[in-house]
């Protein structure tokens, strides 16, 4: 499930990057710098949802984690093909279905006034600021998606790797027990980024100060994170590990 998992993050974190970064790109080149309406709320729908879908697979992940640690002789049958199915299928269903619902209460807004997005993409947040009308009821299921996609799973998450910690400390060899927490080791890094930028960009009061740094963080999970998650993925790997200390090694000789 884990293999599977990865599989479907390197599909959301390209398609992310492609919703997001060509237009950006073109922005920079070009003076006119325009978006229409429908493509605008587009870009708003797919990045919502492939950032909630990547949220759920991460905690699929995590669980997965904690059975092949905490249960490895049941893993095959608590982990069999059908609950990775159904675990994958909600998640993306997940996903999109809350991104559906804040794109039609986006939808029902009148706008009236300057409609310059004060962001480098149609971010919710910033295209919510360009409406003429109360967006409170829009506000209220924005925090209550975040809740719902970044507070629960963040707990759900810590729940697991709390029985993780303890089910490592169990182990005698000190090897075994470097061995079991390296695996869950690239995951906590993709975590740790993701959720923490994202509850500094949703969660915390807002104020104008904190526009640019949002942009800023913004920037970084829709340019950075996807080259940098290959990158803590692929350390598990025992021959990139080697390349990594052996270029090192040379740097340092040098």
């Amino acid at each position: 499930m884990y293999q599977k998992s990865l599989k479907h993050l390197i599909i959301l974190e390209v398609r992310k990057s492609s919703n997001n970064v060509p237009k950006m790109l073109a922005n920079l080149v070009k003076h006119n710098k325009t978006i229409s309406f429908v493509p605008c709320v587009m870009q708003t729908f797919l990045y919502s949802g492939f950032a909630a879908t990547e949220c759920l697979l991460l905690v699929v992940m995590s669980y997965d984690r904690f059975v092949a640690i905490c249960h490895p002789l049941q893993y095959t049958v608590i982990m069999n093909w059908r609950v990775c199915i159904v675990l994958t299928f909600t998640s993306w269903s997940g996903g999109f279905i809350l991104s559906l619902v804040q794109v039609i209460l986006l939808l029902r807004l009148p706008f009236c006034g300057p409609r310059e997005v004060n962001h480098l993409f149609c971010e919710i947040l910033s295209v919510l600021k360009l409406a003429c009308a109360d967006t409170w009821i829009n506000q209220v299921v924005i925090f209550a998606t975040c809740v719902f996609i970044l507070v629960g799973p963040l707990c759900l998450m810590l729940l697991s790797y709390m029985h993780i910690l303890w089910a490592v400390l169990k182990i005698q060899s000190k090897e075994g027990r470097i061995k079991a927490f390296s695996t869950c080791l690239s995951h906590l890094c993709v975590v740790g980024l993701l959720f923490g930028i994202a509850m500094v960009v949703y969660i915390v009061p807002d104020s104008n100060q904190r526009e640019e740094q949002e942009k800023i963080l913004s920037l970084f999970h829709s340019l950075f994170n996807p080259m940098l998650n290959p990158l803590i993925y692929s350390l598990r790997n025992a021959q990139v590990k080697g390349a990594l200390y052996r270029a090192l090694q040379k740097k340092r000789s040098m």
